[in-house]
């Protein structure tokens, strides 16, 4: 028994030393982590519609909390555009026992949503009025308020940051470059060279002809390109959160903005670019890319470099859902920025 106990301090002070080495606090969420005092939210568990006020009229854009923490409030923009919040699911695992208080958001058009049809409601400028809309209902502020944006989440913190970075505590661009012409050079330059050029060709014609819903469409892109550069498993094996998600995808706002698959972008979103004023977002900031993933590693690298208080994480086993297929690594770093952050 004595021998026991011994073990298992040594490996408590084990990790406890190795939190402070790495410079994050080894906290665990108390009682004040799950208290909801003075919340407007409670009756709802979380859950608030707010109204957006919009060009077209007012609609109104679901979000949920998880947690309490005054000092650090993670807001999640989840990609698409027109996916949802669903598979930022995994965050579960990870973030209440880091005590980070964040909040679940399915913008303007995705499921939990209004689901308005007027297609000159998807622009950025107007995502970003939206989000800022969001921060005001939320109340989070620059003492508190963290932005974390994957894939075309990514583009809408990079936007909303360079209009309203006065609101920030800290950003996170997770599997995002800050320019769509390197993304499709990418693609057309790296990955798509790769693939089988016989395969690749049907794929082309489809999208050339307007028949994606062809069965065969996915039959080829699915072990071809996604389970390689998406998410690095079977499909078959896809966690249910980002299966819900992609199922609940609203198909008009992503080929409206993105076009039509992951091999590039062909939509409104094809000339966006960055990358000559991202130095100008001067918040804390904390990169995130993957190996395997649809964009440049090595280029998001160099994003963070561009960045005045800018910093990289790199998912060696990783793709562009690095949240899953290198989930150790992604949460490790990710929770140690936002710890630091928290302790500021």
């Amino acid at each position: 028994m004595k021998r026991c106990i011994t073990v298992l301090m040594s490996g408590l002070l084990l990790v406890m030393a190795a939190a402070v080495n790495a410079g994050t606090p080894a906290t665990t969420p108390d009682s004040a982590y799950f208290d909801n005092s003075g919340r407007d939210d409670v009756l709802a568990g979380g859950v608030k519609m707010i109204p957006i006020t919009t060009p077209r009229g007012t609609f109104h854009v679901w979000t949920k909390r998880m947690g309490n923490n005054p000092k650090l409030k993670v807001l999640l923009l989840h990609g698409g555009p027109g996916a949802t919040h669903e598979y930022f699911e995994a965050f579960d695992s990870y973030f209440p026992g880091a005590g980070i208080e964040y909040y679940y958001y399915d913008q303007l058009g995705s499921a939990y949503s209004d689901q308005p049809k007027d297609i000159s409601l998807w622009t950025i400028d107007r995502y970003v009025d939206e989000v800022e809309q969001v921060r005001q209902a939320l109340h989070l502020d620059k003492d508190n308020f963290c932005l974390l944006g994957q894939s075309w989440g990514g583009i809408l913190a990079m936007e909303y940051a360079l209009k309203y970075q006065q609101h920030l505590k800290c950003l996170v661009i997770s599997n995002m470059v800050d320019s769509i012409p390197q993304y499709n050079e990418y693609a057309n330059n790296v990955l798509m060279p790769a693939m089988d050029q016989k395969k690749l060709a049907v794929v082309k014609k489809l999208e050339t002809e307007h028949h994606t819903s062809d069965p065969r469409y996915m039959a080829i892109l699915g072990p071809m390109h996604y389970e390689q550069h998406v998410l690095r498993m079977p499909q078959a094996q896809w966690p249910e959160p980002v299966t819900r998600s992609f199922g609940h995808i609203n198909e008009q706002i992503y080929t409206l903005m993105q076009g039509p698959s992951e091999l590039g972008a062909s939509g409104r979103l094809l000339n966006w670019d960055r990358s000559k004023d991202l130095h100008r977002i001067t918040v804390p900031t904390l990169v995130i890319g993957a190996q395997y993933d649809t964009m440049d590693p090595k280029y998001m690298a160099s994003m963070a470099k561009k960045l005045p208080h800018g910093q990289f994480l790199l998912c060696p086993k990783g793709s562009h859902m690095a949240m899953y297929d290198d989930q150790q690594v992604y949460f490790d770093g990710l929770i140690g920025f936002l710890r630091k952050m928290e302790a500021e």
